[in-house]
């Protein structure tokens, strides 16, 4: 029933599916369960390893936590997309925490991670596959971090708005300033300081719906 179930799934995202063993397959189908994430949700918390994540639909968070609390977001999944990370028993030379939770309603398939780190030490060709899909994310990780480190409040948050108008194709960000600060790694106080001076620019409208962008050639200018 199981691989009826994932097989379509994992042959389609996988390279190595067909060159590994039937055992092998019938092994990881049967270690994989689909879920459904309710918005607001967590997938994955922290040092568990909760296994390697497959987005079907929605759209999922990882971020890291200090130990006071605050949230830096690492970047988003979205449907097709894939996490390495919350499989630590997979890649034992990832030796931060993150976590994951679920940003909109989210259908998911997760291989049990001892399950896909076993068929991996048989098979170099996948163990290659997750740390290929591992380092491919950092660049988006170490963009996060040059935006914290060396670029201006006013900078990054304009970043941030433009990003979010280009993805929904709304001139709406329909986000609090909470939930804005946990995905730029600020204060909610500095996020809506700034928001005010860009409102008093006349850049943006800030409504009880979000962030309205009012002049998208200037929000744009602040980005360079």
């Amino acid at each position: 029933m199981e691989r009826n179930m994932f097989e379509p799934v994992f042959k389609d995202i996988f390279p190595f599916w067909e060159n590994i063993s039937d055992d092998d397959k019938e092994y990881i189908c049967c270690n994989s369960r689909a879920f459904t994430y309710p918005k607001g949700t967590s997938v994955h918390d922290g040092d568990e390893c909760s296994g390697v994540i497959f987005v079907r639909s929605g759209c999922l968070r990882v971020y890291i936590m200090s130990e006071e609390g605050k949230e830096i977001t690492l970047y988003r999944l979205y449907d097709g997309d894939m996490c390495m990370l919350s499989a630590s028993c997979v890649l034992k030379s990832i030796t931060f925490d993150v976590f994951v939770s679920a940003e909109e309603n989210s259908e998911c398939c997760v291989i049990s991670g001892p399950a896909f780190a076993a068929v991996s030490e048989r098979n170099p060709n996948i163990k290659i596959f997750a740390l290929e899909t591992a380092v491919s994310r950092f660049s988006d990780v170490m963009w996060v971090m040059q935006q914290i480190l060396f670029m201006s409040m006013d900078k990054r948050l304009a970043i941030f708005l433009s990003d979010e108008i280009s993805r929904t194709g709304s001139d709406t960000v329909a986000l609090t300033h909470e939930q804005i600060a946990k995905y730029i790694g600020s204060a909610r106080e500095v996020v809506s300081r700034t928001l005010k001076y860009f409102a008093g620019e006349g850049i943006v409208e800030v409504t009880r719906r979000g962030v309205k962008i009012l002049d998208k050639k200037r929000l744009r200018a602040l980005t360079l």
